[in-house]
């Protein structure tokens, strides 16, 4: 039996790439919606209730300021839902967190098969390297039409950081430097955001020491990538019970 899959945003340039992509895994797209005034060659619901009913799982990577009210209404239309939505606030994650109570989400800052690998080696790394020893930066590049900055992914990559350090993110964290901000600290995790052209992402994690220096890098040079591993989290949570979900659950990296 194959899986109802709708899009929230199926006219922007993932939602394309989404579309293409469960057709690709032989699912059912049944349609999606659409902000008013945006075209799609594909079949529009008029809203998001009547997309989350026709559906089995909601695949949305729209924007953060839409997060809540998704949250609320396909909670309470019981769709399962795969988010890859990022620049989420404290309130937006509130809400999600408040969804996974009654329907299955998969929320991740990237859906790349590849990143989450890179991920689980991050964590790893940084368990065998020491704060002290070893300093942690991280550098990202997007196209100049993105919004959040350090991206999903840097910050996902920061998380694995500091898991594998025992520490909290936002206690380490250094981002933007500019001027005379002084020696680095000890055990920071620093981030630069770069932003140009049409760049799809591009990631690395550097561990720098006095003596060495190990790199860790991602490109990706289609939004495809992104859009295969959406839907593969789409077909894995059909079905499962309701809960927060990652990508390491999906690929068994849990």
């Amino acid at each position: 039996m194959k899986t109802d899959i709708g899009i929230i945003g199926i006219g922007g340039r993932m939602g394309i790439a989404l579309a293409g992509e469960v057709r690709a895994a032989g699912a059912a797209l049944v349609g999606g919606f659409e902000r008013e005034g945006t075209r799609s060659n594909e079949t529009l619901f008029p809203d998001l209730t009547s997309l989350a009913r026709a559906s089995a799982v909601v695949l949305d990577f729209t924007h953060a300021s839409a997060v809540a009210g998704n949250a609320a209404c396909l909670a309470a239309c019981g769709a399962a839902w795969v988010l890859g939505t990022t620049g989420l606030s404290a309130a937006d994650e509130a809400a999600v967190t408040e969804a996974a109570k009654k329907i299955p989400i998969v929320h991740a800052a990237n859906f790349s098969t590849g990143v989450n690998l890179l991920l689980a080696l991050a964590q790893r790394m940084a368990e065998a390297l020491p704060a002290a020893s070893y300093d942690a930066e991280i550098v990202e590049m997007h196209h100049r039409q993105k919004v959040d900055a350090p991206s999903g992914t840097a910050i996902a990559l920061g998380q694995a950081v500091a898991a594998g350090r025992g520490v909290r993110l936002e206690d380490v964290r250094e981002s933007g430097r500019d001027g005379h901000t002084g020696a680095r600290k000890t055990g920071a995790i620093g981030f630069a955001a770069l932003r140009g052209g049409q760049v799809v992402g591009e990631h690395t994690l550097l561990f720098a020491s006095a003596t060495e220096h190990i790199a860790l890098t991602h490109r990706a040079f289609d939004r495809g990538t992104f859009a295969a591993g959406a839907v593969r989290a789409a077909l894995w949570i059909a079905g499962k019970p309701p809960g927060l979900y990652g990508m390491k659950d999906v690929l068994g990296l849990a």
